[in-house]
């Protein structure tokens, strides 16, 4: 079983936060990644995009299919990890690290309060296994 960073925040659709300031730096989950398989592509917005908490900004691809991801937090985008487009195993290689994928700058930083901690992420994971 994976281990999710303590200070991170998470979502349901297996997005990681991490905040900084007013600056949320986000990725996705290794749960996510060992369950997409092979990452061989991404399309990620660009810098001074807006960002609405939901809603999709971008693509990732693998072998088997291309997923939509989904922000969880609104706002401007302030920084988009470009190498990740060149080098996409690096989200199966390192996905709560070196992977992540941009930098926003919070419209609300109080919209974090809604996301997961890693013990309540750990638990929803344990209860969908559960579900199968």
């Amino acid at each position: 079983m994976a281990e999710y960073p303590d200070p991170y925040m998470y979502t349901e659709a297996h997005e990681w936060i991490s905040i900084e300031g007013d600056i949320a730096t986000v990725g996705i989950t290794d749960h996510a990644q060992s369950e997409l398989g092979d990452v061989v592509g991404l399309e990620l917005p660009g810098v001074g995009d807006q960002l609405e908490a939901g809603q999709p900004f971008g693509t990732i691809e693998t072998i088997k299919a291309v997923s939509e991801l989904y922000a969880p937090v609104s706002g401007e985008i302030t920084d988009v990890h470009a190498d990740l487009v060149d080098r996409p195993e690096i989200v199966n290689e390192d996905p709560h690290g070196a992977a992540w994928m941009v930098k926003v700058k919070l419209a609300d930083p109080g919209a974090v309060d809604g996301l997961m901690s890693a013990s309540d992420y750990q638990s929803f994971l344990e209860a969908a296994d559960e579900g199968h």
